[in-house]
């Protein structure tokens, strides 16, 4: 693919971030977080970028371990 697109990709996960501390439902945040992550992690790949790729890959499997065990958790406790 060209390079253009994954800058686009990389623009996209700065919007999706900022977007993120805009909203106050915190299932949404974490959704739109873990967007902005996932842009982040291919558009580091892309580039080779491995101190973007690494803490985002990171924030995303914390994000999907709160969306998909913590959240359940607390809504039964």
């Amino acid at each position: 693919m060209n390079a253009a697109v994954f800058e686009w990709i990389g623009y996209s996960a700065s919007i999706f971030i900022v977007l993120s501390f805009v909203i106050n439902q915190l299932r949404i945040i974490r959704i739109i977080n873990m967007l902005g992550c996932i842009c982040f992690v291919i558009y580091g790949i892309y580039f080779k970028a491995w101190p973007v790729v690494i803490p985002n890959a990171m924030v995303v499997f914390i994000q999907l371990y709160y969306l998909l065990y913590k959240d359940k958790q607390n809504a039964n406790g």
